[in-house]
């Protein structure tokens, strides 16, 4: 490098004239994002109570991760092919579409209608915005760019819990949702220059259709899941059906051996689901829980996300920081033990009916091991990738990851209702549930070594 491009490199910021709008506009909608996920999860017991919908509690969160994955296939082969511009586009309009189906919900089902338009949206949304940072950034700067969506999650653990009780309380739980679509369309007005400066591409290639198709089946299939597993007559046999097509589906979109956990890339890609799984199980619950059981206030349940989110962002540091000092193997099985733990604590916590805080003080050491683990996943991916098919891989991480959620809650709707009818403790048994994909993901973080 010369003396003068070493001088035009050092001197590129992201909030220099050149890319401010563009960064302060990706990352107020990664953060607006992030808020939403993290106010609903504070404000859902209270909008099911009130549109007499706790039966579909847990599909009310499986929906957007479960439609997600649909959109993010769909994202990526449209912006391969043409370039992300429209399907960016695309993605905002239903994703705003869905927060307004939602605020405006008069019942439970159309609420869970409207959380689907949302994972759709908010799915196509995370794939365009990595692939414009590919294409507006340079390279010295993308680092940054992607740690600067990685700390507009931490913020809205910080305050959206607060903010969100305040909001459903001062005015109702509707402008939790219909609030965030001014936010959205006043980000989206910052970035629309870049876009401008995005030649469309000519449309070349094949589109994968039988991928996104695969995707809507297992889409499909997961919600098709809960719905049916819940009920008390025979339609819940279909229940076994649907499983059957999710693992069918599954076995279409993620490598080879990933369902069997196979040594290697295999086991990689199995560990990030069922850390999902088991973490955003719990997480549902968590604040359910400490409203129900304790009778806390949602903003004061509500700091249970907070300490998390903070827990979260502070071992994902550690990790960090420890670099090659701990390999990635060792890092996933210590992440899927502290999940373990933490999730069998909180089993033990709920049986006992102990003080909540303890509660919280379980779920916090679950969201560590997601903090040292997680990140783990993805670096053991692209190490055991090649050019061929790092992008293969890319999506299948995180379609592991979204599906792996999806499913658990699906199931934890099934497990919660049954307990319900048996009148057996329905949060003991779903933090049951959540302990025992946490002990699976034990077992396959032992089977990520490299073969």
């Amino acid at each position: 490098m010369t003396p003068s491009a070493a001088t035009g490199a050092s001197r590129l910021r992201l909030l220099s004239p050149t890319y401010a709008a563009t960064t302060v506009g990706m990352f107020a909608l990664v953060a607006f994002a992030a808020f939403e996920a993290t106010a609903v999860t504070t404000v859902m017991p209270t909008v099911a109570r009130e549109l007499d919908g706790v039966g579909l509690y847990a599909l009310s969160f499986a929906a957007p991760l479960a439609s997600g994955v649909v959109g993010m296939v769909a994202a990526g082969a449209r912006s391969d092919r043409g370039g992300p511009v429209v399907p960016l586009l695309v993605a905002l309009v239903l994703f705003s579409a869905g927060l307004v189906v939602c605020g405006t919900a008069p019942s439970m089902q159309v609420l869970v209608a409207g959380r689907v338009l949302q994972g759709l949206g908010g799915g196509a949304l995370t794939v365009c915005l990595y692939v414009i940072v590919g294409l507006v950034f340079p390279p010295v700067l993308q680092p940054a760019i992607f740690a600067s969506f990685a700390a507009a999650w931490v913020l809205p653990s910080l305050f959206g819990p607060a903010l969100a009780a305040f909001v459903a309380h001062a005015v109702g739980w509707r402008w939790v949702f219909l609030g965030v679509v001014a936010l959205v369309a006043a980000s989206t007005l910052l970035i629309v220059p870049a876009l401008r400066g995005l030649a469309p591409r000519d449309e070349v290639g094949e589109p994968s259709r039988a991928r996104l198709i695969w995707a809507m089946i297992g889409a499909t299939a997961v919600l098709v899941l809960e719905l049916v597993g819940s009920r008390d007559d025979a339609m819940a046999l279909l229940a076994a059906l649907a499983l059957g097509v999710v693992v069918l589906s599954l076995r279409r979109l993620l490598p080879a051996g990933a369902l069997l956990a196979r040594p290697g890339l295999p086991a990689v890609i199995s560990t990030r689901g069922l850390l999902s799984a088991s973490f955003f199980c719990a997480e549902a619950y968590i604040v359910f829980v400490l409203q129900d059981r304790w009778g806390l206030s949602p903003g004061t349940a509500g700091l249970a996300l907070t300490a998390v989110g903070v827990v979260w962002a502070s071992a994902s540091q550690v990790q960090s920081r420890l670099g090659q000092r701990i390999t990635d193997v060792a890092a996933m099985r210590w992440g899927t033990g502290l999940v373990l733990a933490g999730t069998a604590a909180l089993v033990m916590v709920v049986v006992a009916d102990a003080p909540p805080w303890l509660a919280m003080a379980t779920y916090v050491v679950s969201g560590a091991g997601m903090g040292f683990g997680y990140p783990r996943t993805g670096v053991a991916m692209l190490a055991a990738s090649t050019d061929s098919d790092r992008g293969f891989n890319s999506a299948a991480l995180s379609i592991a990851d979204s599906l792996g959620g999806a499913i658990s809650l699906s199931l934890s709707g099934i497990v919660f209702g049954v307990a319900t009818r048996m009148d057996v403790d329905p949060f003991a048994s779903v933090f049951v549930l959540a302990a025992g994909l946490a002990a699976i993901g034990v077992v396959t973080a032992w089977r990520t070594a490299p073969r």
